[in-house]
C-alpha cells in the first residue's frame, strides 16, 4: 500500500505543475512535454544518487526523502501561485527548479523501498514485481482521478498538500512499522508531524492564499473563483466593472463588451430578417446569446459550450445574469455542454446564421476549433443563404493568426469578409464572416436600438488601414496547427 500511495503522489506532483504552467503560462502542449521531460529526468539522476545512501541508512533516509517530498511537493502549487502572482519574473526558474527537486526525490524512492524491503524477505523477482506493480497502479489511480475528481473539486493546491500529506503519513507509518531498527524514531515522528501539521494548516489556509494571489493578479476584488475540469474561471469586481478571467486570460469587461458583442451578432443578424435559427458555438457567458434574443424573429438558439460550469455560472450568478439579461434561462435557448467538434459531428440540425465565439486558439485543444475540418462540419450545418461569424483574434496584433483564420476559411470552402471593431480592453479585434454564397453586403443601418454600431461605424469595420492590410499565410490544418504557432509568435512579440 506504501508503494501505491508512493507512486501516487509521485505522479501528482507532475500533473500539478504541468497543469498550473498551461493555466498560468498557456500553451499546454509545450508545458506538459516540458514539465514532464524535467520531471523524468530528475527522476533519473535521483534513481542514480540514491546508490550512494549507505544500506545501513536506507531506511531512515527513505522517511526524510518522503517528508521531504510531501512537504515541497505538497506546498508546490500554492508557492507558484503566490511566486507567480507577486513575483511573476522568476516564475519560470522556481517552477523548473522546483519540478526537479521534487523529481530527483521521487526518483530515489522506489529503489529505496526495493532496498528496505528487500533486505527484511526473501526472492528478489518476486519484490521487483510486487513493488512495480503497486507503482503502475498507483498512477493509473491518479491520472483517473486527478481531473475527474480532484483538481476540480479541490483545486491544484488542495490537491498538492492531501498528496503532501499522503507522503508525511506514509513517513509516520513506515517509521512506526520500524521503530525497533531506528536509531532516531523519536526525532523522525517528530519530524514527521511537524511536516503533517504544516501541510494541514496549508489546506485550511490555501482558499484565502489563493483569493490574495489572485486579488493580486487580476487587481480587483475577486467576487467568485472555480476551477472546473477544463478550466479556472475567475469573475472581479471593481465598482461598476465586471470581468470575467478564464486561465488567467482576460474574456471580457462589463464597461465595453457590448462593443464585441454588437459586432460580433448584429451584422449578420441585420443581413438576416427571416432568421428563425441560429447555434452559438462557445459564448458560454450568455452575452452572445442576449444579443441574439434581442430579435423577435429569432424562435430558436442552440449554444453548444464545452464547461458546464461555466453556463451554470452565468445562469444563477445574479450579477452575471443581469448583464446577460437571462439570456441561458430564456426558453427560447437550449444550452448543450458538449466538445463544439463531436456536437458538431454528430448532429444534424441546419441553422439560419452560426455565430463561433470560441477562446483564442493558445493551444492545440483550441486551435483544433479553427481547422478545416471543423468549419467544413460547420458548413453542413449552415443554410445555403446563411451566414457564419467567427471572432479571430486582433488583425493588428496578431495579424497572422488573424488571416490564418481567413484562409483556413476559404481553404474550407467559404466566400468571406473580414471586418474589424476597438474594444477598450482589447484594442483592435477582428471577426470574420463567412458564407457559401456571394453578394454579403454590410448593413448601413440597424433595425433595433444600438451602442455602438450604426451606418457609418460598420462601414468602417470592414474597411482595413495599411498597417493591418492582409498577408499571406498558411490556413490551419490538423497536421500542423499552424494557426497555433502564428498565435504564440504574434502574442510573444507584443509581450516584449
Amino acid at each position: 500500500m506504501s508503494v501505491f500511495i508512493v507512486a501516487s503522489c509521485g505522479l501528482a506532483y507532475e500533473l500539478i505543475a504541468a497543469s498550473l504552467s498551461s493555466y498560468l503560462l498557456g500553451d499546454s502542449v509545450l508545458q506538459f512535454s516540458s514539465i514532464i521531460g524535467c520531471y523524468l529526468f530528475a527522476m533519473g539522476v535521483g534513481s542514480h544518487l540514491s546508490q550512494y545512501v549507505k544500506d545501513e541508512d536506507t531506511l531512515a533516509r527513505f522517511i526524510e526523502i518522503e517528508l521531504l517530498v510531501g512537504l515541497v511537493g505538497g506546498l508546490s502549487a500554492a508557492v507558484l501561485f503566490m511566486i507567480f502572482a507577486w513575483l511573476s519574473a522568476p516564475f519560470r526558474t522556481v517552477l523548473y527548479a522546483m519540478v526537479f527537486v521534487i523529481g530527483m526525490l521521487v526518483g530515489m524512492e522506489i529503489p529505496l523501498v526495493m532496498r528496505v524491503l528487500n533486505a527484511r524477505q526473501a526472492g528478489f523477482k518476486e519484490l521487483v514485481s510486487r513493488v512495480l506493480t503497486f507503482d503502475y497502479l498507483g498512477a493509473l489511480a491518479v491520472s483517473l482521478l486527478f481531473p475527474l475528481v480532484l483538481a476540480p473539486k479541490l483545486g491544484l493546491s488542495r490537491t498538492g498538500l492531501v498528496f503532501g500529506m499522503l507522503n508525511a503519513g506514509v513517513a509516520l507509518y513506515t517509521a512506526y512499522i520500524f521503530r525497533s531498527e531506528l536509531k532516531s524514531f523519536h526525532a523522525q515522528t517528530f519530524r514527521a508531524g511537524m511536516v503533517l501539521g504544516i501541510l494541514i494548516l496549508g489546506f485550511v489556509a490555501s482558499d484565502q492564499l489563493t483569493r490574495w494571489s489572485e486579488k493580486v493578479m487580476f487587481g480587483d476584488e475577486v467576487i467568485h473563483a472555480e476551477t472546473s475540469p477544463y478550466q479556472r474561471l475567475v469573475v472581479t469586481k471593481w465598482k461598476d466593472d465586471l470581468r470575467l478571467y478564464i486561465n488567467g486570460n482576460l474574456q471580457f469587461s462589463s464597461r465595453d463588451e457590448h462593443r464585441y458583442h454588437e459586432a460580433l451578432v448584429h451584422p449578420v443578424l441585420e443581413s438576416l430578417p427571416a432568421a428563425k435559427k441560429v447555434l452559438i458555438l462557445g459564448g458560454g457567458d450568455g452575452l452572445a446569446a442576449r444579443e441574439v434574443l434581442r430579435y423577435p424573429n429569432i424562435e430558436h438558439i442552440t449554444l453548444v459550450d464545452l464547461d458546464p460550469a461555466m453556463t451554470k455560472l452565468f445562469a444563477q450568478a445574479g450579477p452575471l445574469v443581469a448583464l446577460n439579461r437571462g439570456s441561458l434561462t430564456d426558453k427560447r435557448l437550449a444550452v448543450i455542454n458538449a466538445d463544439a467538434g463531436q456536437w458538431l459531428e454528430t448532429n444534424t440540425d441546419q441553422f439560419d446564421a452560426i455565430i463561433v465565439d470560441f477562446p483564442d486558439p493558445s493551444n492545440f485543444g483550441l486551435g483544433k476549433l479553427y481547422s478545416v475540418p471543423i468549419y467544413r462540419l460547420m458548413s453542413r450545418h449552415l443554410a445555403e443563404r446563411g451566414l457564419m461569424v467567427i471572432q479571430s483574434t486582433s488583425p493588428f496584433y496578431a495579424a497572422r493568426s488573424y488571416w490564418c483564420i481567413d484562409a483556413t476559411l476559404r481553404e474550407a470552402g467559404f466566400k468571406t469578409w473580414p471586418y474589424h471593431a476597438y474594444v477598450p480592453s482589447f484594442g483592435e479585434w477582428g471577426f470574420i464572416i463567412a458564407a457559401k454564397h456571394e453578394g454579403f453586403v454590410p448593413p448601413s443601418r440597424y433595425r433595433l436600438p444600438m451602442r455602438f454600431l450604426d451606418g457609418d461605424s460598420t462601414k468602417l469595420m470592414f474597411s482595413f488601414p495599411p498597417d493591418m492590410q492582409r498577408i499571406e499565410v498558411e490556413p490551419n490544418r490538423l497536421n500542423n496547427q499552424s494557426l497555433v504557432h502564428y498565435f504564440e509568435k504574434d502574442w510573444a512579440q507584443v509581450i516584449r
